[in-house]
């Protein structure tokens, strides 16, 4: 079986796609990249592992005046955003032992 025993202190959220199906992420971070808050995904498959090591970027923001609010992501627009967006990304890996998460079981 594997890979259960962390479910319940693994953060999950549920993605909604534009082709209307929807992916369920591991939160890995919340980045703040020149006064912005960004969230860093691990798309899982119906099993609940990621095969490929890819991450996904997306605008994070909750609302202030309501926290019981589900925060909104949205979409990085332009390449130089999503590049300081990745590049801090990497800062955070170097900062913490990653591999260990991502490595195989």
């Amino acid at each position: 079986m594997g890979n259960i025993e962390n479910m319940d202190e693994e953060m999950t959220v549920e993605l909604e796609l534009e082709d209307g199906s929807s992916v369920v992420c591991s939160i890995i971070t919340i980045l703040e990249v020149e006064g912005r808050d960004y969230i860093v995904l691990l798309p899982l498959d119906e099993n609940g592992n990621n095969e490929d090591g890819e991450v996904w970027f997306y605008r994070y923001s909750e609302n202030p005046d309501d926290p019981n609010q589900e925060p909104e992501l949205g979409f990085i627009e332009n390449d130089d955003e999503y590049e300081a967006v990745a590049e801090a990304f990497d800062e955070y890996l170097d900062s913490c032992e990653f591999d260990e998460i991502l490595e195989d079981e």
